[in-house]
């Protein structure tokens, strides 16, 4: 491919005076989305793109392929109450997974699908929560990838609606009340009633009467707290207590109350303090024996589950049941405490190194007593329980190979077995997958998982690094249909645990933000160096991929050593570090990142900013910028300036494209839409990387 001629991007002399530095930004009219000058250049940038991409070979047998491997479909585990139960599924017909009831009698109902909410596809399930008593189900969706959902609640009996939708309600939990009659949830203040700006911002937890005008609601918790608070609350089975925890953004550390709604209305709870101000992440539930179980990283980054009694859950009163262990990190716990059970049991989740294991304790002292038995070396989710008691729990689990399928667990005979597998039929292709440990460039060891045909390689081949480092966001193994047709085709997939991430505990995580966000940059090099002395792949033969913060990854990682890399796939990243604050909810991230008004911390965001650190006249690898232009959480502008930026700079014959994807944003999307942007992706990187891709679809041995 010949280097392209770029769109015409106007570099303008602005220059920012910030704490003594002076920072250009000359793509600053770049921000401004629905400008003239903005829109012809995305369009511009599309056609070159589309002309760039869409001849490139082995398109077709990516189509296929990946359709076929998303043909598994998925099911999720049930969600109990009384005898009725709720899970997800997707076939390979359906672009979005659907709600489904299960009668005690077998019968099934589909109760929410996307698509006969919107045919065209581009309206998202983005939560759901059944009441008590199995008859009523809130459920949230919102449009066109903005993630701006509606509250709406549906009678299961009859799959009426039986209200208004209430807006404003973002990410927020649901808590119902015994009856059904009321439910907590959180919603933001009207945009009248804040600062120009802050429409994003000032949640409050409001106590709603189903079928009753928003209106009315009352506010029950938030007033005067952090306006980038977010909240959740939960109340327990028996409708005695009411739980909140907020956090100031994404900050890992979060305060908790409880109150008892036995003697406080629940219009004005009384609430007792739990933690509050403590650099520390605690989550709280009381048991149906009237435990208050408290899951925590305090003084415990690995994590830890302690028990204290509801109305003396001071932290001197906590008591260790299962105390911190020095590999694995504690991820959740479900109780069984059925009567078919000679002594209540407790099943706690662990990641040992990113793979999942359950254990099974007594659940009055902790002792362990053995293993829950995994179909393999995967991740599960869920442990779910049923909240009236009972010996039975349910979980989801997928591997690199296995698509999710539910599960179920016996704790009368410690057998576990399939509840349901995903509905479609598909063709997984042989992979081998392994994990190494490599050294960081201050000797840090760090995990790799790599993916590939062969357990060692014969030659260098076409090889992906993907990382993310971020947030405490673990890289687990998952079904991946876009891993699973790379290697396919005979390239590698490396997967890389970086700090950032909470692989290893908090304590990884809190090593890779802040002033600490270089070591993520730092082991990311190390692992494509590692690959590269190994004989997995060359420099000329490795591509780089992350999205949202892997994005910023990414784009740090092609500023920092442009020669390491021969093609970067950029999605929906955080790139200018100097003003991420202003746009899309990037106030909500200053805790992971720093402050840009903050001298110190403006001088850690500065020293690595992609945007900022393009240099004129280098040989940058190929890059695919991705963005959607209904993404709330990071603003396009970021991959726009970017592109701009590095268009103008690289002296490259290697191409540097941007694609603009419309109603959709930075989370689900129907799979058809996944399809085409993997498909684009993928055959961008193969043609980068030296991979090459069938011109025909997959045939297996028996076809």
């Amino acid at each position: 491919m010949s280097h392209p001629d770029y769109p015409d991007a106007p570099r303008l002399d602005v220059v920012d005076e910030l704490h003594g530095h002076r920072v250009a930004d000359p793509y600053r009219w770049l921000e401004e989305p629905e400008s003239a000058d903005t829109g012809a250049w995305v369009e511009e940038q599309d056609r070159l793109f589309r002309g760039q991409v869409s001849g490139l070979p082995g398109r077709e047998h990516l189509r296929q392929r990946l359709t076929a491997l998303l043909d598994a479909g998925l099911v999720t585990a049930p969600i109990y109450r009384g005898e009725r139960a709720l899970f997800m599924r997707r076939t390979a017909d359906q672009e979005h997974a659907v709600v489904i009831t299960l009668d005690p009698d077998g019968t099934e109902r589909t109760v929410i699908d996307p698509m006969a909410i919107d045919p065209a596809g581009t309206t998202t399930l983005d939560a759901w929560q059944v009441d008590k008593e199995g008859r009523l189900l809130a459920y949230q969706v919102s449009s066109g990838g903005t993630e701006e959902s509606n509250v709406h609640v549906l009678e299961l009996d009859t799959l009426t609606e039986i209200e208004t939708p209430i807006d404003r309600a973002r990410y927020s939990p649901i808590a119902w009340m015994p009856g059904g009659r009321h439910f907590y949830y959180v919603r933001r203040l009207p945009p009248e009633d804040v600062p120009e700006g802050d429409e994003q911002f000032h949640r409050r937890i409001w106590l709603h009467e189903v079928g009753a005008d928003p209106a009315t609601d009352v506010e029950v918790f938030g007033s005067g707290l952090d306006k980038t608070n977010y909240y959740g609350v939960t109340v327990s089975m028996d409708g005695r207590w009411l739980i909140v925890a907020a956090a100031a953004g994404t900050a890992p550390r979060d305060d908790l109350w409880i109150a008892d709604l036995s003697a406080t209305s629940p219009e004005k709870p009384e609430f007792i303090t739990v933690q509050e101000g403590v650099d520390a992440q605690t989550a709280a539930h009381v048991g149906r024996d009237g435990r208050l179980y408290l899951l925590t990283d305090r003084d415990a980054p690995r994590g830890r589950l302690c028990v204290a009694a509801p109305l003396a859950s001071a932290y001197e009163s906590w008591v260790d049941l299962i105390p911190e262990d020095p590999e694995a990190v504690l991820e959740n716990f479900a109780i069984l405490d059925g009567p078919e059970l000679e002594t209540p049991l407790l099943l706690v989740s662990w990641t040992r190194h990113a793979i999942s294991e359950v254990t099974v304790h007594d659940l009055a002292d902790g002792a362990k007593r053995g293993y829950v038995e995994l179909p393999g070396l995967g991740t599960i989710g869920g442990l779910g329980e049923r909240p009236e008691g009972g010996h039975e729990c349910w979980f989801t689990y997928t591997d690199f190979v296995t698509p999710p399928t539910a599960m179920h667990y016996d704790g009368r005979t410690g057998a576990t077995t399939v509840w349901a597998r995903p509905p479609g039929t598909v063709e997984v292709p042989s992979i081998v997958a392994r994990q190494v440990v490599y050294r960081s460039a201050d000797d840090t060891p760090v995990r790799l998982t790599l993916l590939s045909r062969e357990s060692e390689p014969a030659a260098p081949q076409p090889t992906i690094l993907y990382g993310y480092g971020g947030f405490g966001a673990s890289m687990t193994p998952a079904y991946a249909a876009t891993a699973l047709a790379w290697v396919e085709a005979g390239g590698v997939y490396a997967i890389a645990h970086i700090r950032g991430g909470s692989e290893e505990g908090e304590d990884w995580h809190r090593a890779g933000m802040r002033e600490r966000k270089q070591n993520t940059f730092d082991d990311f090099h190390a692992a494509a160096e590692w690959l590269i002395a190994h004989d997995w792949t060359t420099s000329a033969q490795l591509s780089i991929s992350g999205g949202s913060n892997g994005g910023l990854l990414v784009g740090a990682a092609l500023t920092q050593r442009p020669e390491l890399y021969a093609a970067v796939a950029c999605s929906a990243p955080l790139l200018d570090m100097v003003r991420y604050e202003r746009f899309g909810l990037g106030e909500t991230w200053n805790d992971e990142y720093g402050k840009a008004a903050d001298p110190t911390e403006f001088g850690w965001l500065f020293s690595y900013s992609p945007y900022h650190r393009v240099v004129d006249g280098v040989d940058y690898p190929a890059v695919l910028f991705t963005v959607f232009d209904s993404d709330t959480r990071v603003d396009p502008l970021h991959a726009r300036k970017m592109c701009a930026a590095l268009q103008h700079a690289t002296i490259s014959s290697r191409p540097i494209l941007l694609r603009n994807e419309r109603d959709v944003g930075h989370g689900a999307r129907a799979v058809s839409r996944s399809v085409d942007l993997s498909v684009d992706v993928l055959s961008f990187t193969a043609a980068h990387t030296g991979l090459v891709l069938p011109e025909e679809a997959h045939r297996s041995d028996n076809n």
